[in-house]
């Protein structure tokens, strides 16, 4: 059976598994705006959050 010679450096072992992480960040839509946004987050455009406004955006204070 092969054994290895020498260990494998982390560099070249996360090189190989680099493309492991490599996907497309999560998206939803803002149930208020609209907006796309990353789930269980705050929206950055509006400030709403289940339903509610959590934090006050520019569009509020027009």
């Amino acid at each position: 059976m092969a054994v290895p010679k020498r260990r494998t450096s982390r560099s070249r072992r996360d090189k190989r598994r680099a493309h492991d992480s490599l996907r497309a960040p999560a998206r939803t839509s803002c149930s208020q705006c609209g907006e796309p946004k990353a789930p269980h987050r705050v929206c950055t455009h509006c400030g709403f959050y289940r339903d509610r406004t959590v934090i006050q955006t520019e569009e509020d204070e027009d």
